[in-house]
């Protein structure tokens, strides 16, 4: 039986160490808390899982909350007009061809922390260091790092041709809400782009409910331009007025949101968050001082901002390719060239995941501007739009291409009766 040890118990770190341990192999899981701490702690993430991603949890029966979590229908954009408060430039909404879904990660990972262990898994509590890199790849045929926190993030040396930023671009800022009202039509992400001034999303979602279970909640995500009017949380420490300093906000950006959250409360006392992401690319094999290689997994290589909701997704899929090449690679050395091989398959995904993020984090440029602009009257093109969350490699080639983004909207301005649920926002 071959041994695998796992650093980092997050979305990809616990997907494959439950992948691999219903195969046979033996696992040793490294997490930092235990699944009552992950409950009771503070909200870790935003989360959106569309079709694709989903589809790596069910293959492996991980979807324990799939039936009782409320579907993520569709995606509404809208740019509130420049000149007239309260009304848009631009809107539109069409429905995913199969619905996404949002899963508190503090359920998810203390779920499937749990199950983990319940099935014979090895888990190691602790906050992982370099010791604790060189103890576990001594024993063990493969380590993984799923954790880019720390030093042992830093083992793994940037990329500076696949990392065209040093700072970070949003600045970030999160609740979890209750009583929130549910849009009309079908529920969606909310997706507000605000010109110079940063980006505002509301999706549906479970949570954990005080007193044990479960509860439908809203994410409210704030992505603020670093010194705009929307970045405003970094000293706020109350969650009360995190709440209201949001309910402001909306009130004054986009007050069509704002109707949506005027009677909201948050879910728990643990339900705001605010932070910062530089993205960037790393190397996906780092030494350790014994000479030992160690392979990285996840956002410990492939960090992007969320802006385009892609970070659980990705890592979901980090976690099949990861698999399925282990599966594969039988009782052969796990040597720089397999670990190199298994990251490029990812990247070969992952790079568009990271070019579209990092092109949305700026202006968009005349031609995105023109198809955003059709998708508000050719429901074909919003369908192939919306639908391209999904799959990222669909924004390709049209999305840095004006002439390709003509042709996309030739192709699907014509191709209405596959926008099923499309409407005018």
């Amino acid at each position: 039986m071959r041994n695998v040890a796992i650093i980092g118990a997050g979305q990809a770190g616990l997907q494959l160490a439950l992948g691999l341990q219903a195969s046979g192999y033996g696992v040793t899981l490294v997490s930092d808390r235990t699944p009552e701490q992950l409950l009771s702690g503070r909200i870790m993430s935003t989360q959106a899982l569309f079709h694709d991603a989903c589809t790596t949890e069910r293959q492996l029966g991980l979807n324990f909350w799939e039936d009782a979590c409320p579907p993520v229908e569709g995606i509404a954009l809208s740019v509130p007009h420049p000149e007239l408060p309260g009304q848009k430039a631009l809107a539109f909404s069409a429905r995913l061809d199969q619905p996404a879904y949002s899963v508190d990660q503090r359920l998810k990972f203390a779920g499937w922390l749990r199950e983990f262990q319940t099935r014979g898994g090895n888990v190691v509590l602790e906050s992982a260091d370099i010791q604790t890199a060189e103890r576990l790849s001594s024993a063990h045929d493969l380590t993984l790092i799923a954790t880019g926190k720390g030093e042992l993030g830093q083992l793994f040396a940037r990329d500076p041709e696949r990392s065209p930023y040093s700072a970070p671009q949003r600045h970030l800022a999160l609740m979890y809400l209750k009583n929130v009202a549910p849009r009309p039509d079908h529920s969606a992400v909310s997706f507000n782009l605000i010109p110079g001034v940063g980006e505002v999303f509301l999706l549906p979602g479970l949570t954990v409910a005080e007193g044990g279970g479960t509860q439908p909640y809203e994410n409210v995500f704030i992505e603020a331009i670093p010194g705009g009017p929307l970045d405003v949380f970094a000293e706020v420490r109350d969650p009360r007025q995190h709440l209201e300093m949001m309910q402001e906000l909306l009130r004054q950006f986009l007050p069509w949101e704002y109707e949506r959250t005027q009677h909201a409360e948050l879910t728990d006392t643990q339900a705001t968050l605010t932070g910062r992401v530089t993205p960037g690319v790393r190397r996906p094999v780092a030494t350790l001082p014994s000479g030992r290689e160690v392979l990285g997994l996840g956002d410990t290589l492939v960090l992007n901002d969320p802006l385009t909701g892609q970070g659980a997704g990705s890592a979901a899929k980090a976690a099949a390719i990861y698999l399925e090449r282990i599966l594969w690679h039988g009782d052969r050395s796990f040597d720089r060239v397999w670990m190199t091989g298994t990251f490029d398959e990812y990247w070969s995904y992952a790079r568009f995941v990271t070019d579209w993020t990092n092109a949305l984090l700026g202006p968009p440029p005349p031609h995105v501007l023109e198809v955003l602009g059709a998708a508000q009257t050719r429901p074909g093109v919003a369908h192939a739009f919306v639908n391209g969350f999904n799959h990222p490699p669909q924004f390709f080639p049209w999305l840095g291409d004006p002439q390709a983004a003509a042709q996309f909207v030739a192709q699907h301005g014509v191709a209405e009766h596959r926008a099923a649920g499309f409407t005018r926002a």
